[in-house]
């Protein structure tokens, strides 16, 4: 069968800033398409969320998920022992060589998006290595640097900007690479942090913190709120928190870092109420900054937030109708699966393809901790909240067989549905690879299945997945018992 393509009377022409997996995505799209595309990038195909974020960070993760589980096999009754000199068992302790997890990491990244560039020179896109900025609304110009020489011009019909984000510095706590450190200079470090600080209990913040705690290191995070994971789900905040606090990590929770100092061959994190908390190293997580700054955004017309982010609709179109936005320079959702479907819509939409505009509540997230966190539409707080009528049923992990077997004791899978229809509109699931368990839910959303229709579907025993039908079968009793039937 033929791969069907829009043809053009006159060939379009699409110029993407930035090579990220929004700019990536979108190069494709209009490459496959027929347009003539050039890619700007400064830094490598697949951006920040391949070279340094995503893909060295959930790396990263991996390996410290092999260390937690070489640790827990003796629970299930698989034991490490040497023999010493002396003929007599010793019992090994895990060793992190960290140097080279952060070599392997690096190089993934660094595969990952050659790879990539691979792909975009296959289809025929034209890449630029170099910065770029708009030059009024159908041109892009590319400079070696900041201010520096310009050597290439690109006229365009349609502008794709994907220029992603980068971490916020805060002015008392300046990051030097050395002990003070973004989550980009992680992988600089040849050895272990004997304390690391984790200031920012975020997404990022727990990620990093839980996976350094699994590698070996003492490790507090600072958080100036009640609960790790503000905004989400409370439930799933509620089980890390214990898996934490189990693991040895030290909650400062209701807690803001004030200051941050590197004395040398230490950091002192100044609180706001002036404790003081001293460590080896300290990783700031306190969210992100848009790059949209001095790339002629405002001189092209286009309408931004306070925060740097620019306005965009739900196809992804800015306001100036031929320009277009992906990723975390947006306003939307900041995900690098969200930046991908960006890219693409932009494009299908510019080029005339078919268009599905974007819909926050189908978009399906993943908190990278252990266990993970994964989330998909409407949630429990939207119910108590007002915004939506609903109801919730949530089913410990510990009752499953194959959890059992597995010897996971933490998580659950919650499933939200509408109240009187039985219709699934969100869910929330916190296991190991509940990236992956999340995905029969995520359909069940798009689809508008009801917890009926999903509680038919066969699921392997003994399985996680069993957990789903499970609750989704446990929902029809309570759509019963509450509706009348």
């Amino acid at each position: 069968m033929e791969s069907m393509s829009i043809s053009f009377e006159t060939t379009q022409s699409v110029a993407i800033l930035g090579g990220g997996p929004g700019g990536y995505e979108a190069a494709l799209a209009a490459a496959q398409l027929g347009a003539e595309v050039t890619v700007v990038e400064r830094a490598g195909i697949g951006g920040s969320a391949v070279i340094t974020d995503v893909v060295p960070s959930k790396s990263l993760i991996a390996t410290a998920d092999a260390a937690v589980a070489i640790a827990g096999a003796g629970d299930l009754g698989v034991q490490l022992f040497a023999k010493g000199k002396d003929g007599k068992p010793l019992k090994p302790e895990i060793a992190i060589n960290l140097s080279a997890v952060n070599k392997r990491l690096l190089t993934l990244a660094r595969q990952q998006s050659d790879d990539m560039r691979a792909s975009l020179v296959e289809a025929g896109v034209r890449i630029i290595s170099g910065h770029g900025r708009l030059e009024g609304d159908h041109a892009v110009v590319v400079s070696t640097g900041p201010g520096g020489t310009d050597f290439d011009r690109i006229e365009a019909d349609t502008l794709v900007v994907s220029t992603g984000s980068s971490p916020r510095e805060l002015a008392s706590a300046k990051p030097d690479g050395d002990r003070i450190l973004t989550w980009t200079q992680l992988y600089n470090m040849s050895a272990l942090p004997e304390h690391l600080i984790v200031v920012g209990s975020g997404v990022t913040g727990a990620e990093f913190a839980g996976a350094y705690m699994n590698l070996g290191a003492k490790v507090t995070l600072v958080s100036s709120r009640d609960q790790v994971l503000p905004g989400e789900d409370k439930d799933a905040a509620a089980v890390l928190e214990r898996v934490f606090k189990r693991g040895g990590m030290k909650l400062l929770s209701k807690s803001r870092a004030a200051k941050v100092e590197n004395t040398g061959d230490a950091v002192v994190v100044t609180l706001s109420d002036g404790r003081t908390v001293e460590g080896s190293h300290c990783l700031m997580a306190v969210g992100s900054v848009p790059n949209t700054a001095g790339i002629g955004l405002e001189e092209a017309g286009i309408q931004m937030t306070e925060s740097g982010n620019i306005q965009v609709n739900r196809v992804a179109r800015t306001s100036v109708p031929n320009i277009y936005a992906a990723g975390d320079c947006t306003t939307f959702v900041p995900l690098a699966s969200v930046a991908s479907m960006q890219g693409r819509t932009a494009i299908f939409h510019a080029l005339g393809d078919v268009v599905i505009p974007l819909e926050r509540r189908r978009i399906t997230s993943n908190i990278f901790t252990a266990p993970e966190i994964a989330t998909i539409g409407w949630q429990e707080k939207d119910i108590e909240d007002g915004h939506i009528n609903g109801v919730v049923h949530k089913l410990p992990l510990a009752a499953n067989p194959r959890a059992k077997m597995m010897g996971i004791k933490d998580g659950f899978v919650k499933i939200i549905a509408r109240e009187g229809s039985g219709t699934v509109i969100g869910g929330v699931i916190v296991a190991p690879r509940a990236s992956e368990l999340i995905y029969p839910i995520a359909i069940a959303v798009e689809r508008r299945l009801t917890v009926d229709q999903v509680s038919r579907v066969f699921a392997v025993y003994p399985s996680l997945s069993g957990s789903i039908t499970d609750a989704a079968r446990a929902m029809h009793v309570v759509d019963h018992n509450v509706y009348g039937g």
